[in-house]
């Protein structure tokens, strides 16, 4: 398997280096693994904290900016990054308002964030927690209790990261992230396996000819797999799954999102099929992103998230963001 690596030893940190060139805006702390605002901490603001393991890119180091994360602590590739650097990143852009962590729902993420969390409050750093658990494929998959956190949590950063720009209390900040979540659903299909640096070849074997329906952001196994079908089976299957879940009774916000090897050709094409189902079943949609955003490496693929939204949230989603991967209004 061709990698454009140096070797696996070094990826996340040579990627760490080539950001921090890329983007004198951010603070990029390539040894202790602190991606931050540079403006950070802003007076007033509470600042919002993720992170997760490499290789989901974007997610969550190309969200951190006005608007967005106030910081992000990336791991390993599929790997949580560890208590230490959520600490510290904390402590780093905390202005006194308060810190709110968003956490995907997978196990290493939640141990880890839940012990960060004390021992920022040890410090004296007010701190709030929001999960995310949006996938409706599976639950209790290889790596989570529960269902996996995955399209939403772009959602939950840009609306809640919006309020908080806006000098919103904790509290509200809070509040706002777990509506987000609540009013979330994601559905994603697999068109080919991913491959980590590490192991230099496929993580799991899917057949040519074959798509998993609801895999994972890190290759988990999904509801079901069949012979490949076409982009609108693809969609009728995701979108119905996602709505058998969620019942939306005011317009949407879509996230078509790629898994990092589909190209924009392919995913505009089936958005337009996932909007053909919505409108069959009666969904007015309010707004729609298309793009890699929430990605398994180099996994061929697809996933949908779908989530109601009230006009507050909408304003939120519409305010201005200036990050690496998400940027309008500025």
């Amino acid at each position: 398997m061709k990698m454009l690596i140096n070797v696996a030893e070094t990826v996340v940190a040579d990627a760490l280096r080539g950001m921090a060139a890329a983007h004198p805006e951010l603070n990029v702390d390539v040894e202790n693994r602190v991606i931050a605002r540079r403006d950070a901490p802003v007076a007033g603001k509470v600042a919002l904290v993720s992170g997760g393991g490499s290789g989901h890119e974007p997610l969550h180091g190309g969200f951190v900016g006005p608007g967005m994360l106030a910081a992000a602590c990336p791991g390993e590739v599929f790997t949580s990054p560890v208590p230490d650097q959520m600490v510290r990143a904390a402590a780093a852009v905390d202005s006194g308002a308060g810190v709110l962590f968003i956490v995907k729902n997978y196990t290493g993420d939640v141990l880890n964030f839940d012990m960060a969390a004390e021992l920022a409050e040890d410090e004296g750093v007010q701190v709030a927690k929001v999960l995310v658990n949006d996938d409706v494929a599976v639950t209790d998959s290889l790596y989570t209790a529960g269902r996996r956190g995955t399209g939403a949590t772009l959602f939950v950063e840009k609306i809640a990261g919006a309020a908080a720009e806006e000098g919103q209390p904790l509290e509200r900040v809070e509040a706002i992230a777990r509506q987000v979540n609540e009013n979330a659903r994601s559905f994603g299909v697999a068109l080919s396996a991913c491959s980590t640096p590490a192991k230099g070849a496929p993580t799991f074997d899917l057949p040519s000819g074959e798509l998993e329906l609801g895999i994972g952001i890190h290759g988990e196994p999904g509801r079901e797999r069949r012979p490949m079908m076409t982009s609108g089976e693809i969609a009728d299957f995701s979108v119905n799954a996602v709505l058998e879940d969620l019942n939306p009774s005011s317009p949407v916000l879509v996230l078509v999102n790629g898994m990092g090897a589909t190209p924009l050709l392919e995913l505009y094409g089936f958005n337009a099929e996932v909007q053909r189902v919505l409108g069959e079943r009666g969904v007015p949609v309010a707004r729609t992103l298309v793009g890699n955003y929430v990605t398994a490496l180099d996994m061929a693929g697809a996933s949908v998230t779908i989530c109601q939204a009230d006009e507050e949230l909408l304003r939120l989603w519409d305010a201005p963001v200036s990050t690496a991967g998400l940027r309008w209004g500025m």
